[in-house]
């Protein structure tokens, strides 16, 4: 039999979902995979019911619903002061994850080079590689994961095609300054490279800490992909709703991308989620006060356990120096702790680009009362 391609033995399966499984095996507390434990607004709810009794069961247009795009575009608009062309500056995706990889491909050749910030979302590097193109990584130093501006300017002096760029950054909750971002938008301007934005955790950034949209930035619209979600922002992780805007010029050949990899998200759904784009602006007060104390609860029962954690400044992730207590293998070690403790991380070095295995991540996207449970079995780690 000839053997597989070359691409699928550079990278390996997602550890997140891999802890998923490990922890309803074992009964742990997830706090490994990013989903909330509580269901969307009852309103939400309804409109997907209602779109299916409408029968909207066969597919939207590829590129999304017009209502949806209409609604998208107003919301963006809202967020970033920009105007925005439903027509022809937006495709819906099946998630960000979707996005992600139409906007690699839609701006990558096989040989080019993508910069990426390490620690990653894990999907960055798999994209890099599924578009032919060879991921260069930029570290960001713990605890404070800030970068170093010359490791940030040398990345970009190799020719760099695409930069990805995490904000609010999974997995290690920073928010970039606007002067941080200003650094990345002149080099991308000097380099004239394009710039990928994952920004789904764009509503849950905590005070004093500011969310700037980098496609706002100076002269960065025309070079930015902008990718994001609805899933985070409305409890539906599941529904898989995505969206990536920029340019007509390069949506344009976006939307081929898009085609030919999925055709296009649920139907119903995408009818059905135009009822929480018209939530007022307090449900997104709301929804970053809430999440602030669910960071709060859990990082006070870390704090008893007397490890070092970095207080995120925004999406819903703790990073977890696990160092202390002699962990050298932390995927070992995760399995482990689902098992002998009750709760399930997800290996730090699933994240990094370079050894690194000390840390393991939690997810606070979970009810108070789950995040007490799994902070009373957390103490057993003291032990």
């Amino acid at each position: 039999m000839p053997r597989t391609s070359r691409r699928t033995a550079a990278f390996s399966e997602s550890l997140i979902r891999e802890m998923t499984r490990v922890a309803n095996d074992c009964g742990a507390i997830n706090l490994a995979q990013g989903f909330p434990d509580g269901d969307p607004p009852a309103a939400l709810v309804q409109a997907a019911k209602d779109a299916m009794d409408a029968g909207r069961h066969q597919y939207a247009i590829t590129w999304g619903a017009p209502e949806l795009r209409d609604a998208l575009a107003k919301k963006i608009s809202r967020d970033t002061s920009l105007p925005i062309d439903p027509a022809r500056e937006l495709v819906v995706t099946c998630g960000a994850t979707e996005a992600l990889i139409v906007a690699m491909m839609t701006v990558c050749d096989p040989g080019d080079r993508v910069g990426l910030f390490s620690p990653f979302y894990e999907s960055y590097n798999a994209d890099a590689i599924l578009s032919g193109a060879t991921p260069v990584h930029v570290r960001l130093h713990p605890p404070h994961y800030g970068f170093d501006p010359a490791e940030l300017r040398a990345a970009f002096a190799q020719g760099l095609k695409a930069f990805v760029l995490c904000n609010p950054s999974n997995p290690c909750g920073r928010v970039f300054t606007r002067a941080e971002l200003l650094q990345i938008a002149a080099l991308a301007e000097e380099f004239d490279t394009f710039v990928i934005t994952d920004e789904v955790y764009e509503h849950i950034v905590f005070p004093p800490h500011l969310h700037t949209y980098f496609c706002t930035l100076p002269g960065m619209a025309a070079r930015t992909l902008s990718c994001s979600a609805l899933s985070k922002t409305f409890l539906i992780t599941g529904w898989r709703l995505g969206h990536l805007w920029a340019s007509p010029e390069i949506i344009a050949q976006a939307r081929k991308v898009h085609d030919f990899l999925t055709v296009g998200a649920a139907a119903p759904l995408q009818h059905a989620v135009v009822t929480a784009l018209n939530f007022p602006a307090s449900y997104y007060t709301a929804l970053g006060t809430d999440y602030a104390a669910r960071r709060d609860l859990l990082c006070g029962w870390l704090d008893r356990t007397g490890l070092a954690y970095t207080r995120p400044e925004g999406s819903y992730f703790v990073m977890l120096d696990v160092s202390p207590l002699g962990c050298t293998d932390d995927v070992a070690f995760s399995k482990w702790m689902a098992r002998e403790i009750g709760v399930a991380p997800v290996p730090g070095s699933s994240f990094f680009a370079y050894p690194e295995h000390r840390f393991v991540r939690l997810n606070f996207a979970k009810s108070p009362a789950t995040l007490n449970a799994a902070g009373e079995r957390l103490l057993r780690l003291r032990k």
